[in-house]
């Protein structure tokens, strides 16, 4: 049998449509209810479905005073606060395309990002580093004054028009403007039977910060849209209170990255979560070993996701479907993947070969914003080519084996080796450079840079990298060599350059 799956078609989208009023109104017929919970081990910051549908309205009102019109783009350089959803939503609602970022970024990448879009308005919080160059900001207290304001009119249309952009760290090492769609939202009802196990009863606590687009999406938009209440730490929480977070808010359902069910682990007590149903576990593969100790420590079990920017999570295990040992999970209801060898065609199920996504996906995203030739670069015929190289059973479930490239990870973030490796190379002792991923542990791995020239202590090289580089895409670990690795063609062997700096492991 070929590594196809199709479950038919998923239910279209409605028309006309918008995705921040389709988010909205899972709460329209309980405003009194709690949407989001803001919390500490001290206490909690609520937001009831009406508060959240007036701040995020009014800031649509007050993002079109500005002078900007339905299509023009807006720059999101706001940190670990609630006027990151709002924001985006309040953007989307009237019209706008908002530009989420990573606080993180330096000035020299947001610079780089800000010229691939060029935004109409940046919006920016206390402290943030802002793109070179003279573009219009608006700060954050700006924004929170907007959410008085009157509801702007929803901006309705179709819904593969472009709702937002999202960056991805590109193989060539220049980061990717992922253009979404309205629908890219309703799409991801497909993960509420297939990952989430997602009702309106349910309390959902992410682990990650409100300016991530993992918790945007699976923490915050998704369980607004299911009638669901959100849970979100405060800025400056640690790993090691989410355990006392779980259980004080009766969270029932857990979301996070695999490094935090690792740190939330580290001190080896039994976690008691009464309310708690199971996690989930996004961003990078989840280790054996994690899994099973999570799943002693609390007696639930973890699902985890495959996914990347361009379509969210489309293969997941769930409460409905857990996965066979060893296996990610099971294409997701109404998803149509296939697994295809080099030329193009689907191979039989049990054999490895690249993961695709069908064009027909309403998840799937709209294209790169430039240029146009690598967004045909990614498909062969019908077909999305994801980069991930797994294997389908007979039953359909997919394991995940690696990258087809070089792409590494850091706590859940891709990136790309070019990016490190253009961003050290201009350090003047520097001559060349590599970046690789390096396995640490049997559940851990860093960024490594090895590089020729003259020796640099590990001080003065982590200071040259902050300033061009954000933290998560910092080498943790430095190597002097004499030279590097290079097979007979002269090619680059960065599998031989892992297993000289201590990585016995063997991705694919």
């Amino acid at each position: 049998m070929d590594a196809i799956f199709d479950d038919g078609a998923p239910s279209p989208c409605p028309e006309p449509f918008n995705l921040a009023d389709y988010v909205l109104a899972g709460g329209a017929a309980t405003p009194e209810k709690i949407a989001l919970q803001i919390v500490r081990p001290t206490g909690a910051e609520r937001w009831s479905y009406a508060r959240l549908s007036a701040a995020v309205l009014g800031t649509g009102t007050g993002l079109l005073s500005l002078g900007l019109i339905p299509g023009d783009r807006v720059l999101m350089r706001l940190g670990n606060t609630v006027d990151f959803p709002v924001v985006f939503l309040g953007a989307i609602a009237a019209g706008l395309i908002p530009v989420p970022t990573s606080a993180q970024l330096t000035a020299a990448e947001a610079t780089v990002l800000a010229r691939t879009v060029e935004p109409k308005l940046i919006v920016a919080g206390p402290g943030v580093a802002l793109p070179e160059g003279d573009w219009p900001v608006l700060d954050a207290a700006a924004v929170s004054a907007f959410h008085d304001r009157p509801p702007c009119r929803i901006d309705r249309g179709p819904s593969d028009r472009p709702a937002y952009i999202v960056f991805t760290s590109g193989s060539s090492g220049r980061p990717r403007a992922v253009v979404h769609a309205h629908r890219a939202i309703w799409a991801r009802r497909m993960m509420w039977a297939g990952w989430y196990g997602l009702t309106a009863a349910d309390r959902l606590l992410h682990a990650g910060a409100f300016n991530w687009t993992y918790t945007l999406g699976t923490g915050l938009m998704d369980p607004w849209a299911a009638g669901a209440t959100a849970l979100i730490p405060g800025a400056g929480v640690e790993a090691q209170a989410l355990g006392l977070l779980l259980k004080r808010f009766d969270a029932t359902i857990f979301a996070a990255a695999p490094g935090v069910y690792r740190q939330m682990l580290k001190s080896g007590a039994r976690l008691d979560l009464p309310r708690l149903r199971h996690g989930l576990s996004a961003g990078e593969k989840l280790p054996d070993t994690t899994r099973a100790a999570w799943e002693a420590a609390t007696g639930r079990p973890v699902h985890e996701a495959l996914g990347m920017s361009e379509c969210s999570t489309f293969v997941s295990a769930s409460p409905h479907r857990p996965a066979p040992p060893g296996a990610t999970g099971y294409p997701q209801p109404g998803r149509r993947l296939a697994v295809l060898e080099d030329a193009g065609a689907p191979v039989p199920r049990g054999l490895p070969g690249m993961l695709a996504i069908s064009n027909r996906d309403p998840g799937l995203f709209l294209g790169y914003l430039a240029p146009e030739a690598e967004t045909k670069d990614r498909f062969h015929g019908e077909w999305f080519l994801t980069g991930d190289i797994v294997r389908m059973a007979e039953d359909g479930a997919v394991t995940y084996l690696g990258r087809s490239d070089d792409m590494m990870n850091a706590g859940g973030y891709r990136v790309s080796p070019l990016e490190v490796e253009t961003a050290m190379a201009a350090h003047p002792a520097i001559t060349d450079c590599v970046a690789v991923e390096l396995r640490v542990k049997a559940d851990a791995s860093i960024i490594a840079l090895a590089y020729t020239g003259d020796d640099v202590s590990e001080a003065e090289l982590e200071a040259f990298a902050a300033t061009r580089l954000a933290r998560y895409k910092q080498p943790r670990l430095w190597r002097r060599v004499d030279s590097l690795p290079r097979g007979a063609n002269g090619k680059l062997s960065r599998r031989a350059l892992r297993q000289s700096l201590g990585d016995t492991s063997d991705p694919a």
